[in-house]
């Protein structure tokens, strides 16, 4: 499989190029998303892709999708290339990291689903007490498990921007109460079962981002779903409180950034092949330990 860093084909109509994914409108009623090999890290898309990060991605997504359809309907129709509209259509660059999706309105929050506490959620804690304005226990250390799982919405920012914790009283200012508790209520069911599948194959899942949208009025799971780019995987059988955790994801490559003398802000500095390589293998575990297969390097 080749890398893909950028993806573009003659007649195809991009609507927009992300940090990792290109979204093509298909036609009046669908979007193609492609999912490509770039990765970035404090908000900074850097030069080097990392071997088969799209596939990944975009299989354990289609993986938890069908595992949480009993839950909340999704966005998607099919991965199937060779049912894709034209141009699209049996374009052999977007096997295993593209699929066919029914267009949505976005909501306009992030939903975050806690477990442990870990990352700006422990910064905040430190400072206040506090996970989005919802008081905890005293005395937890770095990477604790919660008494149990905190929805802690968050605003969406642009690119380059970072997104802000807000209190769920704030997520329901911008989306309505009655759609900001059903958001809360179905992103705690999937994060609680997600976490009790995967804890038994020997990860634990700190936390998680959802994004839901609308389709004729009503909620549906959208975009990407718990895979290692919005969720922190850790591995179970390392797992010690007390501070950071080793992890699946891309934590690996922001250790590695946090050694240079590089001030976060665009051009990102190169990788190398050790980090690259090092950084594939992570996410191609994370990818076989949660779905139980393997993709063919």
């Amino acid at each position: 499989m080749e890398n893909l860093a950028d993806y573009t084909i003659p007649g195809g109509k991009k609507l927009v190029s992300g940090k990792v994914r290109e979204i093509f409108e298909a036609d009046k009623d669908h979007l193609l998303m492609v999912t490509t090999d770039r990765i970035s890290a404090f908000d900074v898309v850097l030069p080097d892709p990392i071997p088969l990060k799209g596939h990944v991605l975009n299989q354990i997504s289609l993986f938890w999708f069908r595992k949480t359809s009993h839950l909340i309907d999704n966005h998607i129709v099919t991965s199937d290339v060779n049912r894709y509209p034209d141009p699209f259509k049996g374009d052999a660059r977007l096997k295993g990291r593209s699929v066919l999706v029914k267009k949505a309105k976005p909501l306009p929050v992030e939903c975050i689903v806690r477990g442990y506490i870990s990352g700006s959620g422990w910064k905040e804690y430190r400072e206040k007490g506090s996970l989005s304005g919802i008081t905890l226990p005293k005395g937890l250390k770095e990477s604790d498990k919660l008494p149990e799982p905190v929805f802690t919405p968050s605003t969406k920012a642009e690119q380059g921007q970072h997104d802000l914790n807000i209190s769920l009283d704030q997520a329901k200012e911008l989306v309505g109460e009655s759609l900001m508790e059903q958001v809360r209520d179905v992103s705690l069911a999937i994060y609680t079962m997600a976490s009790e599948d995967v804890l038994e194959k020997g990860i634990i899942i700190a936390d998680t981002k959802f994004e839901f949208g609308l389709i004729d009025g009503e909620l549906v799971f959208i975009d990407e779903a718990l895979t290692p780019d919005s969720s922190r995987f850790w591995p179970k059988e390392a797992y010690k409180p007390g501070g950071p955790q080793p992890s699946f994801d891309k934590q690996f490559v922001r250790d590695y950034l946090e050694t240079l003398n590089w001030d976060k802000t665009p051009p990102g500095p190169k990788l190398p092949e050790e980090v690259i390589r090092k950084t594939s293998q992570k996410y191609l575990s994370a990818y076989e330990i949660l779905t139980g297969r393997s993709i063919s390097r």
